[in-house]
């Protein structure tokens, strides 16, 4: 296994100025992972360098193309950079396909190491939160930050704020362990349906991502992530009317074949 300060393998000399970041790994609904890579394309940010996986991950097994068996796969932990052509904050995202089964905390850790190198003053991760809401209505955007003047300054935008949360998983941990190092971060959670968990919700994505344009002061187009949650939503409209289909079909009777005594009239 590598040594420590081979973990993090550097391809590029980034110089940084005023900059914040942005860590990403996969959530309910992806809604992390979609906003991240979003972000990373449209702005045009460059990968500068990448986390050697086999730290954190364990191959399980291999693909086989064609009856010829290829080389091992793994996760890949990426760091992108975008310089911010005006005068605003220059921003780091980094990028995990998935979350390790275990070594999170340490992962959580070597992610704010390059952070810290890149002289990152803020920290953001972004989540899905699980309402009571129909995939037709506009989600919410929740915040939750490392301390209250984060907190009060992120109640100037547009979010909601519901107390006592739990947030999963390292979009989770990572502003725990940011804290504990004496690093400020904020949360931004996109309100999702509870019935569709396993469906990617680029509309919460969308959601979070007009807050964050705003926290962040850059402006960002966002016509492409707009048209991918209104194509999402009619996918869902379709699915759940399947869904409501199958449902009376197979689980309701028509009254006409419950059976009635023949002397009585329907």
């Amino acid at each position: 296994m590598p040594r420590k300060k081979e973990l993090v393998r550097w391809h590029e000399d980034i110089r940084t100025r005023r900059c914040e970041m942005i860590a990403a790994w996969p959530g309910v609904g992806d809604v992390a992972l979609i906003l991240a890579d979003y972000l990373r394309g449209k702005l045009g940010a460059i990968e500068f360098a990448d986390i050697e996986p086999t730290a954190f991950f364990n191959a399980t097994g291999v693909l086989v193309r064609d009856n010829v068996i290829e080389e091992p796969q793994f996760p890949q932990s990426r760091f992108y950079y975008w310089k911010n052509p005006g005068r605003g904050k220059d921003l780091v995202i980094f990028i995990g396909d998935e979350q390790p089964a275990s070594k999170s905390y340490e992962l959580a850790n070597l992610v704010l190491d390059v952070a810290v190198k890149m002289k990152v003053k803020r920290v953001y991760t972004f989540a899905a939160a699980l309402v009571k809401i129909h995939h037709s209505e506009q989600p919410r955007v929740w915040v939750a930050a490392t301390d209250e003047k984060l907190l009060k300054e992120a109640t100037r935008h547009d979010v909601v704020l519901r107390g006592t949360v739990q947030i999963a998983g390292l979009n989770g941990l990572f502003l725990g362990v940011a804290k504990e190092r004496g690093m400020p971060g904020i949360c931004l959670l996109g309100e999702s349906p509870m019935y569709a968990t396993r469906m990617p919700n680029p509309k919460a994505a969308l959601a979070i991502a007009r807050v964050f344009a705003d926290l962040l002061g850059v402006p960002l187009d966002l016509a492409e992530l707009k048209a991918e949650a209104e194509k999402a939503e009619e996918e869902m409209s379709k699915i759940t009317a399947e869904a409501m289909g199958q449902f009376i079909e197979n689980f309701t009777t028509p009254i006409w074949e419950e059976g009635q005594p023949e002397d009585q009239e329907g």
